[in-house]
């Protein structure tokens, strides 16, 4: 045992005040562009012509580019974490936990401008591997566009941990020894990348009556994963642009606890917006900056919680097809997407029906998230409909 070992301590008191209650926020100046749309799936690696061709999408059932569902998280600032982040623990960190998503209907369209209703939930707290006690906390986010259509309900769970008793033991450094990918090996995966996309369903969905109970998706590979693609992903988040989003509310997140250096720089931000981006100053570095990650326990560069949640969407929908619509996901996220390693996603059918109130067949697939050596990744349940 370590020091740090021998008196860890972990007082959530500060947090109790806020459970059930709103939250403030961020929200987004502007309505959505036909670029954010585009720009999104580039940055989640989504080649679905429905998102950025604009003649592609004209001959869909949409008519037009549409966003899709996993855009939803891009419409908030903070992709959904906030509301789960109240309450000051003095040298904490956090990374995404899981997301739980309820889809409405309404899909979303260039020029829609969606705002956000947040509130906190609840938290627990369990000894863990990475960091002892940690608190796994759930925040809620309703999106409604201007409309007054509710588009999505999300319930994100933010793992709050100590930073300094996650470097102590290390245990993602043992667990993550990075890999080293030969021509051969690379080559692989591009061919089963080409595959996959290859295998999208467009125009034609699966039909219900085809499907079996254990049936297995195409694998979707993702990466390996760069610094460079990891900085391409947190650009792709409309609210990383200078200026494009506002805050409401009392701002809670500045009180996490935060250690000082992946704390922002507000008030230096009014003068140089770098200083509160997030990703060169503030919680997010450690994403791309090694010695920031290895401050928080990671031992280099590692992705983002929110874009796995969106990787899963948008691999159910790719199978889906056009007319397919995800109504519901919940997933946890076990594992990070560490720079230098694959992801791979796969699914299976566990259940097929027809829903008589929907008129539409449903099907929930179990989807795992794999790396290279087989480390799960995340892991959850996603119903969507299919068309008759």
């Amino acid at each position: 045992m370590t020091q740090i070992e021998d008196a860890i301590e972990f007082d959530t008191s500060d947090v109790d005040r806020f459970v059930g209650k709103p939250v403030g926020g961020g929200q987004l100046k502007e309505p959505v562009t036909v670029t954010d749309i585009r720009r999104w799936v580039q940055a989640m690696a989504y080649p679905n012509p429905l998102h950025f061709d604009e003649e592609a999408a004209a001959r869909s059932p949409f008519g037009r580019i549409v966003a899709p569902q996993s855009f939803t998280i891009c419409c908030d600032v903070g992709h959904g974490a906030g509301p789960a982040i109240v309450g000051n623990i003095p040298g904490t960190h956090m990374i995404f936990g899981g997301d739980e998503w309820w889809f409405a209907g309404p899909r979303i369209y260039p020029g829609d401008l969606l705002r956000m209703r947040r509130r906190f939930v609840d938290y627990k707290v369990s000894e863990t591997k990475f960091a002892g006690p940690t608190m796994f906390s759930r925040g809620e986010t309703i999106y409604v566009n201007q409309r007054g259509d509710q588009v999505a309900r999300q319930w994100s769970t933010a793992v709050r941990y100590r930073a300094d008793v996650a470097r102590d033991r290390g245990f993602f450094e043992q667990a993550a020894p990075r890999t080293t990918w030969n021509e051969q090996r690379l080559s692989q995966i591009e061919a089963q990348r080409r595959s996959w996309i290859r295998s999208r369903a467009g125009a034609q969905s699966p039909a219900l009556e085809d499907l079996e109970v254990g049936q297995q998706l195409p694998t979707r590979p993702i990466g390996p994963h760069t610094l460079p693609s990891l900085a391409s992903e947190w650009r792709g988040y409309i609210f990383t642009v200078w200026g494009s989003s506002f805050h409401e509310g009392a701002d809670h997140l500045t009180e996490a606890g935060w250690l000082e250096e992946m704390d922002r720089d507000l008030e230096g931000a009014q003068e140089d917006p770098e200083l509160g981006d997030g990703l060169y100053h503030g919680p997010s570095r450690g994403h791309t900056d090694e010695e920031h990650a290895q401050l928080i326990g990671m031992p280099r560069g590692y992705g983002y919680g929110a874009s796995m949640g969106a990787w899963v969407l948008d691999y159910v929908a790719a199978w889906a097809g056009d007319s397919g619509f995800i109504r519901h996901s919940a997933v946890q996220y076990r594992f990070p997407a560490f720079d230098g390693d694959l992801t791979l996603l796969d699914a299976e059918v566990t259940s097929t029906r027809r829903d008589s109130t929907l008129g539409t067949g449903v099907v929930t697939l179990e989807v795992t998230m794999t790396n290279q050596d087989g480390s799960v990744m995340a892991k959850g349940p996603v119903e969507v409909e299919l068309p008759d």
